[in-house]
């Protein structure tokens, strides 16, 4: 017999998991039960697809026993695909598929008190430590002829050593501690298989003793009934999958229980739609989008949400081409009755059944997603709150849909609270509004403060704010929104739409000279200085060139590793009314003037979010200046 010491954050994790990670211990039924159905799942796509256990004939059952007593333990037995010496190493020493390291590192105290998380890592057996003071597995994977015994109390080490088992498969034997007791119960054990596992495509069955009463009345010697005692075996759960049924059998309340117990999560999705397509392509599916965006959402190794079957039959829960990226955050089932069953990864990318299903989805979730914004304005802001970034990343990623996707998204507003479409800014536009304005760049705050909005604002032109990163690169590729321009404030070219042709004049004699001297001063710093003509209460703001990425835009690509990228120098306007720019023109200190010049240049960029290049030597200038 070996004796091995868990890993240790492995260590760590079973006594988060026993004492804080779940609130309700009930869980931990759901959790074995569908690693045995998965184990059968399996087993039966590789007797389908690999020549190796083709030719292994099993009748699919989980089943399930208990003793009550001091002593009482819940037995789970299943014929799925069963594990050897190394798999028992690898998928209970460890936490092989979801890396305990990046699990723990994100247990947070908030995080620590959702119950989501388990499931969502693939540490579901872990849960069994919750109800029993010792845990052992009886295993034997399917074509081997070894089988083996796992142990653990779940206190830092577990034995594994050589055992008996005439069939493929695994028996989980929970030891129950004295909380755990009140499991080892037939009517509890029904209860918990119904509400958490009722879908499972594979019959449970409970095995129990029943008490029977003589039918006829015949007493004992004492005149006590005389009673007999029936071993009674029978499946508990109704082994019809749910997105199969027809939806007009089903309520709300079925296909939100069928949510939480599938995808580890104690609230209720956002909402869901439902699908059976019929035709030349017959297939099904059951989309959710969580109330809360999944947490690896923004993380490039992220799980995907949907599970892909053919008739029936379990092939993957792991391939991202199920749906585009930028839905990632969609959990649920496709059923296809026209892929072959042996469907690889590689003929999903180009199998046009697949593409067929995979581009009706989309269509009907972004369908989904415009009813929503339509019909229940509440319900999209809870949408958009949690998957406007991904929404935006199909702006580029997904052309086929753009137009669809430029009603879908949201924005923040100089002019109005909470977030606006392109179609509500569209509507409040005056007749000599030529564009679309927008901002990029900075936090929300900083943007809706920048002195670059203040000609806006005087015009009475609503401005969209962006703040988040991905907004840079997104709306550079939006050419225009039905036929109207949009156009970046923070660049050279919107300035153009403020000019009024009968006010436009020429910069004056004092004003050439104040920029004569800000250039001489800054030299290399900047691309150009310009008279400003939509700046009112600031002495300087800065913008770039309308070809040429934001100074934030060069910021965030440098720091993703593209250091190659050739400096874009801002181009400085400057308010020549403004009495900190007059100073200018009385002043014939070269000294002075270059502080003052840089000076503008710095604060400037701070307006927009963005540090000086070197704050020491800003801070220094400024000191100076403010001495004198």
């Amino acid at each position: 017999m070996e004796q091995k010491k868990f890993k240790t954050e492995v260590s760590q994790l079973l006594q988060l998991i026993i004492h804080s990670l779940y609130s309700h211990k009930e869980i931990f039924l759901r959790e074995i039960v569908s690693n045995s159905s998965d184990a059968i799942d399996k087993l039966k796509y590789l007797s389908i697809t690999d020549d190796a256990y083709k030719k292994i004939e099993f009748d699919p059952r989980i089943d399930i026993e208990f003793t009550e007593g001091s002593d009482a333990t819940l037995i789970l037995k299943d014929n799925g695909l069963g594990m050897n010496h190394d798999d028992l190493n690898d998928n209970l020493g460890t936490i092989a598929s979801s890396g305990t390291k990046k699990f723990l590192a994100a247990l947070n105290d908030d995080l620590k008190k959702d119950n989501n998380l388990i499931g969502q890592f693939g540490v579901g057996f872990y849960s069994a430590f919750m109800v029993a003071k010792k845990v052992d597995v009886i295993t034997k994977k399917a074509g081997e002829d070894q089988a083996y015994k796992w142990s653990s109390t779940g206190e830092g080490s577990y034995s594994i050593e050589e055992a008996d088992r005439d069939e493929h498969g695994t028996t989980l034997i929970l030891h129950l501690n004295e909380e755990g007791t009140m499991y080892a119960s037939r009517w509890e054990i029904e209860q918990l298989i119904k509400k958490y596992s009722d879908h499972i495509a594979y019959p449970i069955y409970l095995s129990y003793d029943q008490e029977n009463v003589d039918p006829d009345g015949k007493k004992d010697d004492d005149g006590n009934p005389i009673k007999t005692i029936e071993h009674k075996v029978e499946q508990i759960n109704s082994c019809t999958a749910l997105w199969r049924k027809n939806k007009s059998s089903l309520k709300e309340e079925d296909y939100n229980e069928f949510y939480k117990n599938n995808y580890s999560d104690s609230e209720d999705p956002l909402f869901y739609t439902h699908v059976k397509a019929e035709g030349v392509t017959e297939y099904t599916t059951l989309f959710y989008v969580p109330a809360k965006a999944p947490f690896d959402m923004k993380y490039a190794d992220y799980k995907p949400g949907v599970k892909l079957y053919v008739k029936r039959v379990y092939i993957t829960d792991d391939d991202k081409e199920l749906l585009p990226t930028y839905l990632r955050f969609v959990r649920g089932i496709i059923d296809s009755e026209d892929l072959p069953l042996n469907v690889s990864r590689e003929i999903l990318q180009q199998n046009r059944v697949m593409n067929t299903i995979r581009t009706a989805s989309v269509k009907k979730l972004l369908g989904e997603f415009k009813k929503i914004a339509d019909n229940n304005p509440e319900l999209y802001t809870k949408f958009i709150e949690q998957y406007n970034g991904p929404l935006k990343e199909g702006l580029y990623s997904d052309f086929a849909n753009r137009d669809t996707l430029l009603e879908l998204v949201r924005f923040k507003s100089s002019t109005e609270d909470g977030y606006v479409s392109l179609a509500q800014y569209k509507e409040r536009m005056s007749e000599e509004q030529k564009s679309i304005y927008y901002i990029t760049g900075g936090k929300e705050q900083t943007l809706k403060s920048s002195p670059l909005l203040e000609a806006y604002k005087k015009k009475g032109y609503e401005v969209l704010i962006m703040p988040e990163e991905i907004d840079d690169f997104i709306i550079g590729s939006i050419a225009n929104y039905k036929d109207i321009p949009l156009k970046a404030i923070n660049k050279s070219g919107a300035v153009d739409d403020l000019k009024d042709e009968k006010e436009e004049k020429k910069d004056s004699k004092e004003e050439k000279a104040i920029v004569k001297k800000i250039k001489d001063a800054l030299g290399e710093k900047v691309s150009n200085v310009v008279v400003s003509s939509r700046l009112v209460d600031s002495p300087a703001i800065v913008v770039v060139d309308e070809n040429d990425p934001s100074v934030q835009m060069q910021q965030i690509l440098r720091q993703m590793g593209q250091s190659d990228i050739p400096e874009a120098k801002p181009i400085l306007e400057v308010n020549c009314d403004h009495n900190m720019v007059k100073k200018l023109i009385e002043s014939k200190d070269d000294e002075y003037n270059k502080n003052l010049s840089e000076v503008l240049l710095g604060q400037a960029m701070l307006a927009q979010g963005v540090m000086p290049k070197d704050p020491v030597e800003f801070t220094k200038k400024l000191n100076e200046l403010l001495s004198k």
